[in-house]
């Protein structure tokens, strides 16, 4: 290569094919029929039916890909809308301080990698993002949230509500099986 270099200099390295229509490409006939029936038969066909149907019905095979480049050329867009994703839209915050507290625990390993995991219990208020009270316990428990709530009403009086997880600590285990009407019952009454 580095003969032919020197001896043709920059044509040296210049690819064989340069200048040559590729074996592969589509005729412009076949192209401009293609746009043809997108505009006309098949104008309400997304891109990969209008595809197939060309195979199918027209004796025209080719892949989506060179259909949607053609079209793409003659700026022919797919029919076919994207729908839009459906906003998540967050809840509203409570307008004053106090009405709702939210609580939860998160298991971490907050002292460092050598000390032992811990869960951090803390509350939240809702309308200002203040952390009203944590604390730390070896595992999410029933205890260390009745010490939390009594930190958040000693301090901060009571709120008028509490927002938390559906962690089992929270889920009254009944001691018998409920009857379908005590469940529903039970469902309306965590509300």
């Amino acid at each position: 290569m580095l003969a032919e270099y020197q001896k043709q200099e920059a044509a040296a390295v210049v690819h064989g094919n340069r200048g040559r229509r590729p074996v592969n490409r589509n005729p412009r006939r076949v192209a401009n029929r293609v746009v043809k029936l997108a505009r006309g038969r098949y104008a309400d066909f997304n891109q990969q039916h209008f595809s197939e149907m060309l195979a199918e019905r027209e004796g025209i095979t080719m892949s989506r890909a060179s259909v949607r480049r053609i079209l793409g050329r003659v700026g022919i867009r797919s029919p076919r809308q994207r729908r839009v994703s459906p906003h998540r839209s967050r809840r509203q915050r409570y307008v004053q301080e106090g009405m709702l507290v939210q609580i939860d625990g998160s298991p971490h390993a907050w002292l460092g990698p050598e000390r032992e995991e811990l869960s951090l219990l803390a509350a939240i208020d809702d309308a200002t993002g203040k952390v009203l009270a944590a604390v730390f316990r070896r595992h999410e428990d029933a205890q260390g949230y009745f010490g939390l709530m009594r930190r958040i009403v000693e301090k901060h009086g009571c709120p008028l509500a509490v927002y938390r997880d559906r962690h089992g600590i929270f889920q009254r285990s009944p001691k018998r099986d409920l009857t379908i009407a005590e469940q529903l019952e039970d469902q309306l009454s965590d509300r």
